[in-house]
């Protein structure tokens, strides 16, 4: 008799634990349960985005200083270019040389040759 006792208490208990596990996963498997976890998972995720972008942010402000620093571009250092000189006979090439006349070439490479 204690044997059977023990044998329908032991199939009580794994029904019971049985019972307990399935409706927790059947809980987790609602349309809500569903949404929830996965608004904490896309929040998550851009948590993780932000931080990578930020630390992308640093190294590259780092690797500019350092290039900066190699070829001695610092900001106290800094200076404008000058301005654009046009050549004399690019603007008056008559007046250079009257000799030579100037003909006009089209460089249209779509016409026939």
């Amino acid at each position: 008799m204690f044997r059977r006792t023990f044998w329908f208490t032991a199939g009580a208990a794994a029904g019971v634990w049985a019972t307990t596990k399935v409706n927790r996963k059947l809980k987790q498997l609602t349309p809500e349960s569903l949404a929830a976890r996965t608004a904490d998972k896309a929040i998550e995720a851009g948590h993780k985005l932000k931080d990578f972008a930020l630390d992308v942010k640093a190294g590259m402000v780092e690797r500019e200083s350092e290039l900066n620093d190699a070829l001695g571009l610092n900001a106290s250092n800094v200076r404008e270019l000058p301005a654009q000189r046009r050549l004399a006979a690019i603007d008056q090439p008559h007046q250079q040389n009257p000799k030579i006349s100037y003909k006009k070439i089209s460089y249209n490479r779509n016409e026939d040759h």
